[in-house]
């Protein structure tokens, strides 16, 4: 059994306050790796790069930088690539990134820039031998097509070079696994992290999943309606709802999950422990 936890950088000192809390706490749970998401613009750069910079000096948890094409030339992203190895990064996030006008919008890519995640996969691998994790969609990715083109663009991924894909939220478990026989029914035998993300607030989190491409089931939807003003009721449902799925997961053979924490430790420390997780507590000497 195997897990690892996304964070995105924090934009105020009580942010990161609670950034490193989370951190903490769940680092004794020896994740794979975390990652660091990463937006276009120099400041939320600065702001990953520094987080992922401080994980590397200050925990002994593998870091996954994310990366993106958006707003930036090849020579830029390069440069990043770049200033991560030095930093001891070895893990990327290759994405191609959401469009600066929001999620929804039509991309366009720099000028100079890499045009889509499969270019800056390659990039990447002439830069240096990092690992590099890309995305996968169970609902395909609202651009694509159809679910077969989409599966193209995952080999394309991989044939440049990928070594792991981390799956888009999904609360139905056989979209999923549908998804994975398709992956594999197509010769792709790398890890297709399941990503499960533990709803902290149901609006937020379905306003994105329309826009995101992932579906909110009838059934979630009820088990939320009318706490809108009970957060603590929310949390309550909210860790049950994860937990369901995740041990539902577990009961049909998967054994590695990615958490979207949302930088909050508490319900992912719970669905951890659930799946049998405990802190790795150093022996005391004799």
């Amino acid at each position: 059994m195997s897990v690892s936890f996304e964070f995105f950088p924090p934009k105020t000192e009580a942010m990161e306050a609670t950034l490193w809390e989370s951190i903490n706490r769940l680092a004794p749970l020896q994740p794979s790796f975390v990652s660091v998401t990463y937006g276009a613009g120099g400041s939320t750069r600065e702001r990953t790069h520094a987080t992922v910079a401080r994980i590397v000096k200050e925990t002994p948890i593998k870091p996954a930088a994310h990366l993106t094409c958006v707003a930036a030339s090849c020579a830029e992203v390069d440069a990043v690539a770049k200033a991560y190895w030095e930093a001891g990064v070895r893990h990327i996030v290759a994405l191609r990134g959401d469009p600066l006008e929001g999620i929804g919008t039509a991309f366009h890519p720099h000028p100079q820039g890499y045009a889509h995640s499969t270019d800056l996969v390659a990039g990447l691998r002439k830069i240096a031998d990092f690992e590099i994790s890309v995305s996968a969609y169970p609902e395909k990715h609202p651009e694509s097509a159809s679910i077969e083109s989409d599966l193209d663009v995952l080999q394309a991924k991989i044939d440049a070079g990928a070594t792991r894909a981390i799956t888009q939220f999904f609360f139905e478990n056989d979209t999923y696994l549908r998804y994975l026989d398709k992956v594999r029914a197509r010769g792709i035998t790398i890890p297709i992290l399941p990503g499960i993300v533990p709803v902290q607030n149901f609006k937020q989190t379905a306003n994105f999943a329309k826009k995101a491409g992932a579906s909110i089931p009838p059934w979630l939807a009820e088990r939320f309606e009318g706490l809108d003003d009970d957060p603590q009721t929310r949390r309550l449902i909210a860790a049950t709802v994860a937990a369901e799925q995740v041990l539902d997961l577990v009961d049909r053979g998967v054994r590695d999950f990615h958490f979207y924490t949302m930088n909050r430790a508490d319900l992912v420390y719970a669905i951890c422990h659930l799946l049998g997780l405990r802190p790795k507590l150093e022996k005391e000497a004799a």
